[in-house]
């Protein structure tokens, strides 16, 4: 059980280092050639389909409001994002994207359904019975971090 232990301590401190100043981890990578932050991505492919202002978009992907600020004015200014007042509401503003940036959105949805494919791969190795232990190790390793 030491020895697990401390496989799980080293591969935290792996996962951390992989995620550093990141929104998530994804298997892979972008193929786009565009310079843009893991968080950037996420949010033209949140917004592929649908206008959000600043405040859903924060509260979508669990970021502050300041992080998304600094990404969408960045996005703005690569011309990726559009502001665009709301239509009942002129105070409120939404955000859409550019043509340019439609083709990057679907690259991160793919590359997100890629790391799921990736989990499940690796998920099949194991029995339904081992599965429901990773699944339950998770969810208290998770619980325990949040209570930290």
């Amino acid at each position: 059980m030491e020895t697990l232990a401390h496989q799980i301590d080293q591969s935290l401190h792996d996962i951390v280092l992989c995620s550093e100043n990141q929104l998530e981890i994804l298997v892979g990578t972008c193929q786009s050639g565009v310079t843009l932050t893991n968080t950037q991505e996420h949010i033209l492919m949140l917004i592929e389909n649908n206008s959000y202002t600043n405040t859903e978009i924060a509260r979508q992907l669990n970021v502050s409001q300041a992080a998304i600020t600094k990404a969408i004015k960045s996005l703005i200014a690569q011309e990726m994002l559009v502001a665009v007042r709301d239509s009942k509401d002129a105070r409120v503003v939404r955000y859409s994207l550019t043509e340019t940036a439609k083709p990057i959105a679907a690259e991160h949805a793919h590359h997100h359904a890629h790391t799921i494919a990736s989990y499940k791969e690796l998920l099949s190795a194991y029995s339904e019975s081992e599965q429901a232990v990773i699944s339950r190790f998770l969810t208290d390793l998770v619980g325990k971090i949040k209570k930290s």
